[in-house]
């Protein structure tokens, strides 16, 4: 079974690849959304790439902070509950593509908030 450290590791380049994803390939992005800006998906790929930082920093402390290992799940929960109410929102101003990929990062997000909790309470 996965460690909490290797949970927060994989939690951590699977973040930081799509923020440098959403960065570099900002413009190709856009054109899967069907939107003419940019600039949300290069905010949303720093805030990934600062994000993946913290949680790659935690997962190599020696012993793991249960109170940083909460916030990350938080962080995750909130990035769910964000992209579940943006989904609605966004129905008619972005693509259908743009729709699925929101719900697969969530659900994958999801997933990694619960392996999280769930190591993280039988520390």
């Amino acid at each position: 079974m996965f460690s909490l450290s290797n949970i927060l590791k994989i939690n951590a380049i699977s973040s930081g690849l799509t923020g440098l994803q959403l960065v570099i390939f900002s413009n190709f992005a856009a054109g899967l959304f069907a939107v003419d800006t940019q600039v949300p998906f290069r905010i949303t790929g720093i805030f990934l790439i600062v994000f993946a930082l913290f949680v790659i920093h935690q997962a190599y402390q020696k012993p793991i902070s249960p109170k940083q290992v909460a916030y990350i799940i938080w962080i995750d929960r909130l990035w769910v509950l964000a992209s579940v109410l943006s989904v609605p929102l966004l129905y008619n101003t972005i693509s259908v593509t743009g729709l699925v990929f929101i719900v697969a990062i969530a659900a994958w997000v999801a997933l990694m908030a619960y392996a999280q909790n769930y190591k993280l309470i039988r520390l």
